[in-house]
């Protein structure tokens, strides 16, 4: 055959350029196997939308649960076994006297009104000391009397004046320092069981 019989025909393609001859495909989404562009723009728009999505309701649930547990602390209304703060025995002017036993204590607070419940065993001298440091003296508890009311003791699950030897006082100062209710368990004379509301008007 010679040359001029090899040349193509004029306007012919040569196959694989058009000719209808089967082209051998590629590597799958061109050079180097990358996934196309625009599935990753897919993916991408994909996380943008989902993933906020995600954290929207995980942070609703979380909301929600922590609602929940407020309320739930809210409605139990129980003493926490431990000393307050210092902050907080400042503040309440209940100066707990050191070695004391069975201390617990709860917070209430209103726009108006903030209160602390107070528990604790002591000995007959640190109940001396427990009254010298708020400015007044064992003498002023009353025999027999009860100075928290029904509905302040119900709150904390308080017992206070059935069938038991009780002492107790209200001690009132000047505002804005703290008003506190004092009522004395003495079954024990060695130790007596004090329980004390502190209120605070702002």
């Amino acid at each position: 055959m010679t040359a001029a019989e090899q040349r193509p025909a004029p306007g012919a393609v040569p196959p694989g350029r058009g000719s209808g001859a089967a082209e051998r495909p590629g590597p799958a989404g061109g050079a180097g196997g990358r996934p196309p562009r625009r599935w990753l723009k897919a993916l991408a728009v994909f996380l943008l939308i989902t993933i906020p999505a995600g954290y929207l309701v995980i942070s609703a649930i979380q909301s929600r649960n922590g609602g929940e547990d407020k309320a739930e602390a809210a409605s139990a209304k129980g003493l926490t076994e431990g000393w307050p703060t210092r902050v907080q025995r400042r503040i309440y002017d209940v100066p707990i006297p050191a070695y004391s036993a069975d201390v617990a204590f709860y917070e209430t607070n209103s726009w108006d009104t903030s209160r602390l419940y107070v528990q604790f065993i002591t000995s007959r001298d640190g109940l001396g000391r427990f009254l010298d440091g708020i400015g007044t003296e064992p003498s002023a508890l009353r025999d027999g009397e009860v100075t928290i009311g029904v509905k302040q003791a119900e709150k904390v699950g308080w017992r206070l004046g059935s069938g038991q030897d009780w002492s107790g006082m209200v001690f009132k100062q000047k505002e804005p320092q703290p008003e506190l209710a004092i009522t004395v368990n003495r079954d024990n004379p060695a130790h007596p069981k004090v329980y004390v509301v502190s209120t605070v008007t702002p």
